[in-house]
């Protein structure tokens, strides 16, 4: 009877210490995933690019919030904009997370009235003509004014939730392109959308849409004090 008592606490002795051991494996793989998430910056060499690295940082940070809240659907993917660029510079990087390739790094517009080389004033509301700072939600694809375009979804309040209010899309355009650039010294505005190269958009519509992550980034104080994303309180 004793012996039968003995071989039972033994027994549960060892299935708490596998459970513990169970759960610490599954901790240190996922905390595995965000290290990798985070390395992909370092092993895509995407400093020499010039994607500034608070921007991939930030991008990584509210995407992996977005995936547990249930926000993002095609999680193999995050596009970053990175306004701290000119517009003349490749500043649309379009990233595969999950199998460490940089798809597309390319040409892509801002607003209007949001500067001339650089991307400076930003906007929620309608008629502005201003780009919009923060997280976005690829939409469905239609064909418009502008051929082929993606919807876009704004989803931080007073930040970018009037994007479908206003239209604002990812569509290709002339004015996107080196030959303009080399013109002008510039690439040319937008009324806000994400204009990018006439060369490729079909390619980076078709990779990006229906519920993947875009991050809209500029080092701007209002967006920091005020994004629900960034400060995890969506």
């Amino acid at each position: 009877m004793r012996n039968n008592i003995i071989q039972k606490i033994f027994l549960y002795i060892i299935v708490f210490i596998f459970s513990k051991f169970t759960a610490l494996a599954i901790d240190i793989k996922s905390d595995f995933k965000i290290d990798i998430k985070k390395d992909v910056y370092d092993s895509l060499h995407l400093d020499s690019l010039g994607l500034t690295k608070k921007a991939y940082q930030d991008a990584i940070s509210g995407y992996n919030y977005l995936i547990q809240i249930g926000k993002i659907k095609n999680d193999n993917i995050i596009s970053i904009v990175d306004f701290n660029l000119p517009s003349f510079k490749k500043r649309l990087f379009i990233i595969d997370i999950k199998n460490y390739k940089l798809l597309f790094n390319t040409y892509v517009s801002h607003g209007r009235n949001s500067g001339k080389i650089y991307a400076v004033n930003f906007s929620n509301s309608p008629q502005s003509y201003k780009s919009s700072l923060g997280f976005y939600i690829t939409s469905d694809t239609y064909n418009g004014h502008h051929g082929y375009s993606l919807r876009l979804e704004g989803i931080e309040q007073d930040i970018n939730t009037n994007l479908y209010k206003r239209n604002i899309v990812i569509h290709s355009s002339n004015y996107v392109s080196n030959a303009f650039i080399k013109e002008n010294g510039y690439s040319g505005r937008s009324e806000g959308c994400l204009a990018i190269p006439t060369n490729i958009y079909v390619d980076i519509i078709n990779t990006i849409k229906l519920g993947s992550c875009i991050f809209v980034y500029k080092d701007d104080k209002y967006y920091y004090t005020h994004s629900s994303i960034i400060n995890h309180n969506l």
